[in-house]
């Protein structure tokens, strides 16, 4: 019988983050551990309030599972089996799925890119994302962390501080940039009007704009945007490709937010079939997070995984940043 546990990361940031939901230093992960007394897996959960992940969530229905069978599980089947049968919360899933397929991987001495069919992991450039910043602090910023190191830099972006943020960057740097909307315009006009004013040469693309259900506001923008649009919240652990590839030229896959390895594995699939750009994404994840998305990066054309450079203090190493470029350890 295998035996599971469950335990609390307490991560601290080194600077707050800001979302819809409030702000703040701290960051509540969980890592998932599967034993069989010789070989152990580990995964881990990096809830989302944004989708309706909360900790108390996340353990109620870690305990579900547990009771619904995860000890006797005997297969890779089985447990997926069970997770349909149980569904939980996409970032939970994800954990158990890591953990089981690590404990599986290792007991048969396989690596983790070869059972999924991937190509072998690589060192990766991952671009860094600015924290929330007054335009007239970036300067100070970006050499307190010597960021001209990242070959790319990530702002977040919104109608009322966007043009201002962006200018100031741009002059401050001479990086690429990527800029991420998180659905804050509501007008496409606007969006435009605000993405012709960008030197186009120095924006990679932007990241979801608008919201999701402006399916038809994309789909009328999306050949006259003067830099790629690339999908993120439209892309959960489901993604509709056939009205996607109409409306994006890229997509942003998440796998804590695809719920799984394989779940993110199909998606990467069903975007290269459209022909669509594929950005590997992360939240604010350790360095097991991070070294699981790396387990698959070598099939997307562009890498995002700073998450792990957020934290105060990363527990575990599992993957190094040198001139921004990461490693596996």
């Amino acid at each position: 019988m295998l035996k599971w546990h469950i335990e609390v990361l307490h991560l601290k940031l080194k600077h707050a983050a800001t979302t819809a939901f409030g702000s703040g230093l701290t960051r509540v992960n969980f890592l998932v551990q599967v034993s069989d007394g010789e070989y152990s897996g580990f995964g881990e959960a990096a809830p989302d309030p944004r989708y309706g992940e909360t900790p108390e969530l996340l353990l109620q229905q870690y305990k579900v599972l547990l009771m619904a069978g995860l000890p006797q599980l005997q297969s890779m089947e089985e447990l997926l089996q069970l997770l349909e049968q149980h569904p939980p919360v996409n970032c939970l899933r994800f954990a158990i799925e890591a953990a089981y397929l690590h404990y599986f991987c290792q007991h048969k001495g396989i690596p983790v890119h070869q059972l999924l069919g991937q190509p072998v992991p690589q060192p990766q450039v991952t671009c860094f994302t600015l924290p929330v910043t007054d335009p007239a602090e970036v300067q100070d910023y970006l050499q307190k962390y010597d960021l001209g190191r990242f070959r790319y830099l990530k702002l977040k972006v919104n109608p009322e501080q966007g043009p201002e943020l962006v200018q100031e960057v741009l002059r401050v740097t001479e990086q690429p940039l990527v800029l991420a909307g998180h659905e804050s315009w509501q007008n496409p006009e606007e969006l435009l009007h605000f993405l012709n004013t960008l030197d186009r040469g120095r924006i990679l693309f932007i990241e979801q704009p608008m919201p999701a259900s402006r399916a038809a506001a994309y789909a009328q923008i999306k050949n006259i945007s003067p830099m790629p649009l690339v999908a993120e919240e439209s892309v959960m652990d489901v993604a509709d490709f056939e009205l996607l590839h109409t409306q994006f030229h890229g997509v942003s896959i998440t796998p804590m937010r695809a719920g799984g390895y394989l779940n993110t594995v199909r998606l990467l699939q069903e975007a290269k079939k459209y022909g669509l750009m594929t950005v590997l994404g992360s939240g604010i994840e350790t360095t097991l997070g991070a070294w699981s998305s790396m387990q698959l990066s070598s099939a997307f054309n562009f890498v995002n995984l700073d998450g792990f450079l957020m934290l105060e203090e990363e527990p575990f190493g599992l993957v190094l940043e040198q001139e921004g470029i990461i490693y596996l350890k």
